[in-house]
């Protein structure tokens, strides 16, 4: 089993894979180094000794700079290094391009083709409201559509609960109407209950308006305050929506019709060596059948940004990427907070040092893959192949907005675990085997096995089996679980 990884030959760091101990010798290119300090798994020991002002190198990356001396065979981390990042910055395009490693095997999942052409994995019905205020009312009816079907339903049915749709302005108030029409048509749902108030900013007149073209056999919309027994309405809506939903069956779909998220969170020293490249393997392989993927996480691509620029297919995609990048920057400007400010505590316990640090093991979660297109916030997918999205990094707001994009799934790495999940299935992979054995019940794959004996070949066919059975039908933990939530992305004043 594996004790050490040096991940680029010109890295001056190498990452231990389990705890090793003050004292111990460990062997990295022949040369035998004497530790310093405890060293616990995932966090970074240096090779050589390193100055002031010196770079480490980690992905053949610089990651940080040292702050203070560090000797050879010491503990780098947050205690002798510092980020590097800057603020808004110039770039030049360098176009770079690889070629997929994958052949199209021309795979297929069951699912649903709707009427528009569009596929969903899921046949659900949901509940949206246009306003936090009618959260206890969408539950109530649910509960009591059940109670009136006699408990035993042939589809699933979910609200998504949020606490806006009022007393927002701006692009608040533009962010919570774009996310809830993009759920209320994500072709996950066979059918969907718009639930409105009344006397919300968020008008349910206009969000109607706002969809366009929908199927009104499948889309409904009542506004609580326009009848006397909203509940009972309601009811008859479902009815209505549920004897369509029930009648859809699946049936063979193309791997090219998938898209996928991108996503990580709670990150240990482990993700940018087993689950990220797995996921960005995976990535490869679903654009080499014709799929789509998105990349998201904006500040998690700082101090990683060019690699990904020079992917770019071409200079409109380059200065899309740009803005993507410096837009984010200025907002942190703009609300006088530092670019920096990550990553979080948990990510720092795992062997996290700077963002440079984690960026560099987060966006190999994007493959090597050509960038075909970059979304704004709210925007669906509309390119095959791999996109990039503009959120923030939290993984509730991200993730949402990966579904609103039109993601069927996302692929959720943690070194950490979480068992949250989004109003579309969230697979988490887990960077470690502790984890996945910990809590089996979070973790839908370990992807823990590549740091020990598993190829990455084995873990992709797993990987791509596991993705296929959840599109055809197979629940994900959090489902299972009962946990499905939206978070819309808020930056401004609430009144």
């Amino acid at each position: 089993m594996k004790e050490l990884i040096k991940i680029n030959a010109n890295d001056n760091v190498v990452i231990a894979l389990r705890n090793f101990s003050a004292g111990e010798t460990i062997v990295v290119d022949n040369d035998s180094i004497s530790l310093v300090n405890d060293i616990e798994r995932g966090h970074k020991i240096a090779l050589r000794d390193i100055q002031i002002g010196e770079d480490i190198i980690k992905y053949g990356y610089p990651i940080a700079v040292a702050y203070a001396p560090i000797k050879k065979g010491e503990h780098v981390h947050v205690q002798n290094v510092k980020t590097k990042l800057g603020e808004v910055m110039d770039y030049t395009y360098s176009p770079s391009f690889a070629t997929l490693p994958h052949q199209n095997k021309h795979l297929t999942f069951q699912g649903y083709r709707r009427a528009n052409g569009e596929v969903g994995i899921r046949n659900e019905i949901w509940i949206v409201p246009t306003v936090g205020c009618v959260n206890g009312i969408a539950e109530q009816i649910i509960r009591e559509f059940k109670a009136e079907l006699g408990g035993v339903l042939e589809v699933d049915i979910e609200v998504f609960k949020h606490n806006y749709g009022c007393s927002q302005l701006g692009d608040d108030h533009k962010n919570t109407k774009t996310i809830l029409s993009d759920i209320a048509l994500h072709p996950n749902a066979g059918g969907v209950l718009v639930l409105g108030l009344g006397c919300e900013n968020n008008k349910i007149d206009e969000f109607e308006q706002g969809l366009g073209t929908f199927d009104s056999k499948r889309v409904k919309f009542l506004s609580t305050q326009r009848v006397q027994d909203e509940v009972h309405d309601a009811i008859a809506l479902l009815k209505e929506i549920y004897a369509v939903v029930k009648e859809d069956k699946r049936e063979p779909i193309p791997m090219s019709e998938l898209k996928v998220g991108l996503k990580c969170g709670g990150s240990d020293g482990l993700s940018g060596i087993t689950a990220n490249p797995l996921v960005g393997y995976f990535s490869d392989f679903l654009i080499a059948q014709g799929g789509t993927t998105t990349l998201t996480e904006v500040p998690e691509m700082f101090g990683a940004e060019t690699i990904l620029m020079n992917r770019c297919t071409n200079e409109e995609v380059f200065e899309k990427t740009v803005h993507l990048i410096n837009d984010f920057k200025q907002y942190f400007i703009d609300l006088k907070q530092p670019i920096y400010e990550n990553p979080s505590p948990g990510n720092k316990a795992g062997g996290i040092s700077t963002l440079e640090d984690k960026s560099l093991g987060c966006t190999q979660k994007g493959g090597i893959a050509t960038v075909v297109d970059v979304l704004k916030y709210g925007e669906r997918l509309k390119t095959k192949g791999l996109n990039l999205l503009s959120s923030p990094g939290n993984d509730l707001v991200s993730t949402t907005a990966l579904g609103a994009a039109g993601c069927h799934i996302v692929l959720f790495t943690s070194g950490r675990g979480t068992p949250f999940g989004s109003f579309i299935p969230t697979l988490k992979i887990a960077t470690n085997s502790e984890l996945a054995k910990n809590k089996p019940h979070w973790i839908d794959y370990n992807a823990g096995p590549l740091a020990e004996d598993k190829s990455f070949d084995e873990g992709l066919d797993e990987l791509v089996d596991k993705v296929i059975r959840v599109a055809s039908g197979e629940k994900a933990n959090h489902e299972k679980s009962g946990f499905r939530e939206i978070a819309i992305f808020k930056s401004g004043v609430t009144l």
